[in-house]
């Protein structure tokens, strides 16, 4: 019992048993979808037929099977997402470290940034359309706006976790408020930085493919739309769901191991890491 124990306290058992009973559940649901007498691929195909469907040459649409049909229409929402991401991720850095600078500045800013956030997509999405008046912009500005604000959030909690001692130590030295900033706040926002950037990242895809169902052209949210009703194969749905989900966690761990690369809290740590290794 012990050995058992031991094995489900390993983060990669229970990870492999969560999947284990989804695909269990995933199945369940198709086989009783099929004993309703309604067509399983228009509804919830076997998981083996969305394979089959990711390898197979058939064309559905325009020549193309429906894997290119996915990884085409993902070029174009990805790029849109990652420009949005980079756009808002600057922007909510840039507010944090205004909103810390002035005191007034973040009475005045943060409420609205809240209001601004509590907006759906689909509301917000016609109102940046009829500014902007272009589709692909009104894209990124989306985006952008739904990533901003947990990275604002996130960094102006980093730059108040600083504590007292550090800032009286600071002005014991007289070091000028750059220098402030430079040696001691922003180092320490940085993992509130990157936690708001795991947050943002995911949303910024998800705003991109929402968005592209509102107008054709191309994105994976108009091939999603136009596969469920059905004016191609259906398995252009669900491809599309399993790699949205794929590229929204890839996206999170991928802010996970830029921070790992570059904070300075995680270098110290793989530093003793090393040295216990080495002893």
């Amino acid at each position: 019992m012990k050995k058992i124990s031991k094995l489900f306290d390993k983060k990669w058992v229970s990870t492999v048993l969560w999947i284990l009973l989804l695909i269990a559940a995933w199945e369940i649901g198709a086989v009783v979808v099929s004993i309703t007498k309604r067509s399983p691929e228009n509804i919830l195909p076997h998981l083996y037929q969305i394979i089959a469907a990711a390898f197979s040459g058939n064309k559905v649409s325009s020549g193309m099977t429906a894997t290119m049909v996915v990884l085409t229409s993902a070029r174009a929402t990805i790029l849109r997402a990652l420009l949005g991401f980079a756009l808002g991720t600057a922007a909510g850095f840039l507010l944090a470290l205004l909103m810390k600078l002035s005191g007034f500045c973040e009475k005045m800013l943060f409420p609205y940034l809240m209001l601004i956030q509590l907006i759906p997509v689909l509301g917000l999405a016609p109102i940046v359309l009829s500014i902007t008046g272009d589709i692909n912009k009104s894209r990124i500005v989306i985006a952008a706006i739904l990533s901003f604000y947990p990275v604002a959030t996130n960094t102006l909690a980093g730059f108040k976790s600083v504590d007292k001692d550090k800032y009286d130590l600071m002005y014991t030295y007289a070091a000028k408020k750059h220098t402030i900033y430079t040696k001691v706040l922003i180092p320490s926002a940085i993992p509130y930085f990157f936690t708001g950037t795991k947050i943002a990242a995911p949303m910024a895809i998800t705003a991109s493919i929402l968005v592209d169902t509102l107008q054709g052209d191309g994105g994976m949210g108009c091939m999603l739309s136009q596969s469920l009703k059905h004016a191609m194969s259906i398995y252009v749905f669900w491809l599309i769901v399993f790699f949205s989900a794929f590229i929204g966690i890839f996206s999170s761990y991928l802010m996970n191991w830029i921070e790992n690369l570059i904070s300075p809290e995680k270098r110290g740590m793989r530093k003793v890491r090393r040295m216990k290794g080495g002893n």
